[in-house]
């Protein structure tokens, strides 16, 4: 994690920061002394976010699949230094063949196309240094049946910062591909369903755990502070692509 002072007078941009991995970003962000503005759907989930962050951060409540929206944002913002989108709704896995297209549409447009959205009308406003981190995951290279659609997705996802890292340079536009993380997308299954879940994740990865959004969030400001770094999918995943379908 960077230390105290390390984005100093910077200010960072999270979309989806309201809860789970971005809001771990938010914070570490913070603690490292930047302003950080936080953006999701839900203004309860914002100001819930902004009574645990410090006075130095704000919030905005946006529909990321408006572009006016997000084009209004970004103007109010003025000039930032980094982007960070962990925005997505969950994704049930569902087969192939039981899947209405309508839905598996809506789903893309704030996973993917929110994702083009956000930095059509962010980059523009970066400052040099800066940077873009997105966010991806395992199941782009390590798909289960009934997650073609997250599969699909989170490989958009990492073929659009290797597009964009090219197209913007040198703004320098990176991404983190996270395993299995703890986070409140979990929370609909039930407690004792979900501790299964976890141990049964927590088996498949060298580390003997499943992640936590701290340590994303570790990833993001990393990406955000090496400006020698570019293009990059970083897996963070207890190394639970190195242990095979056990």
């Amino acid at each position: 994690m960077s230390g105290a002072g390390t984005f100093s007078g910077q200010r960072v941009v999270v979309i989806g920061g309201s809860s789970g991995m971005g809001l771990a970003t938010a914070r570490a962000a913070a603690a490292a002394g930047a302003a950080v503005t936080i953006a999701s759907s839900s203004q309860a989930r914002i100001d819930a976010a902004l009574a645990e962050l410090p006075d130095t951060c704000d919030g905005a409540a946006v529909d990321i699949r408006d572009e006016a929206a997000v084009a209004d944002l970004f103007a109010r913002v003025g000039g930032l230094d980094h982007l960070v989108y962990t925005a997505g709704d969950a994704v049930r896995p569902q087969p192939l063949a039981d899947l209405p297209l309508d839905e598996a549409r809506k789903l893309l447009d704030v996973r993917f196309w929110g994702t083009v959205t956000a930095v059509k009308h962010a980059a523009p406003r970066i400052r040099p240094g800066g940077s873009i981190v997105l966010t991806s995951g395992t199941v782009a290279v390590r798909p289960v049946p009934g997650a073609a659609l997250a599969a699909g997705s989170a490989a958009a996802m990492e073929g659009l910062t290797r597009g964009l890292a090219a197209e913007l340079a040198p703004l320098r536009v990176n991404a983190v591909r996270a395993g299995a993380v703890r986070t409140p997308l979990w929370d609909p299954v039930p407690e004792p369903q979900r501790t299964a879940l976890f141990a049964s994740l927590a088996d498949r990865t060298l580390t003997g755990a499943i992640g936590e959004a701290d340590e994303i969030a570790a990833a993001h400001l990393y990406l955000m502070g090496n400006r020698f770094v570019t293009g990059t999918v970083l897996t963070v995943d207890g190394g639970a692509l190195l242990t095979g379908a056990r």
